[in-house]
Order: C-alpha cells, then sequence, then structure tokens
C-alpha cells in the first residue's frame, strides 16, 4: 500500500466552522466524486504541477479540476508541517481567479501559518 506524501486537511476557522468540507458536500456527488479523486492524486504524487497544480506564489497554490457538471473549480492550498490545507473551494466563473477568493485563501494561509 502506498502511503500519501501529503495528507490533506481541511481548514477549520477559530469557531470550528469548516468551510471547505460543507462546500464540498453540498456538491452534485460527480463533481464531489471528481474532487476527491483530484486531491487523492496531489496528496499521493506530491510535488506536481500543470495541468491539475498551479503556484499562485507565497506559498499558496490551486488544484484544477474539471467537474462532470461542465463547471471549472478550484481548491486552494498550503503545506504546512507535512499537510496539504485546504483552505478555500469555489466554481471558477473568469479566466483569473476572483481577488476576493485569492484574498480569502491569503488570509486563512496566515492564520494557519503563525
Amino acid at each position: 500500500m502506498t502511503l500519501k506524501k501529503v495528507p490533506a486537511r481541511f481548514y477549520l476557522s477559530s469557531t470550528g466552522s469548516n468551510p471547505v468540507r460543507d462546500w464540498l458536500v453540498a456538491l452534485p456527488v460527480a463533481d464531489r466524486r471528481q474532487l476527491g479523486h483530484d486531491i487523492g492524486t496531489v496528496e499521493y504524487g506530491w510535488p506536481l504541477g500543470m495541468p491539475l497544480c498551479r503556484s499562485l506564489g507565497e506559498g499558496l497554490w490551486e488544484i484544477r479540476s474539471s467537474l462532470p457538471s461542465r463547471r471549472i473549480a478550484r481548491v486552494l492550498f498550503c503545506l504546512v508541517d507535512g499537510e496539504l490545507i485546504l483552505l478555500h473551494a469555489f466554481i471558477k466563473k473568469t479566466q483569473k481567479t476572483p481577488p476576493d477568493d485569492l484574498a480569502l485563501a491569503r488570509k486563512r494561509q496566515k492564520e494557519i501559518e503563525r
């Protein structure tokens, strides 16, 4: 059995909410399955590059998923103490990553890297 190189863990807010997990659970089953597969590929195959993973700079990365529902999803993460921390996830609607989504992920990244 192959071990995960970097196990993934969901970001947990100071109030105990789990926004990425909650977002995933609300997706259709086929989309959720695809995202789980893509996250697993990163866990077992790290370090990875394009087309699945891309650096956003300053230690922030994105997992790039094409969903069965014909939508595009992004899961933003960072690496902390050998773990992949899933900070933020969203359905992509524009070419560039929306500044608000990027800012939220960076805020959460700073919270956990203290």
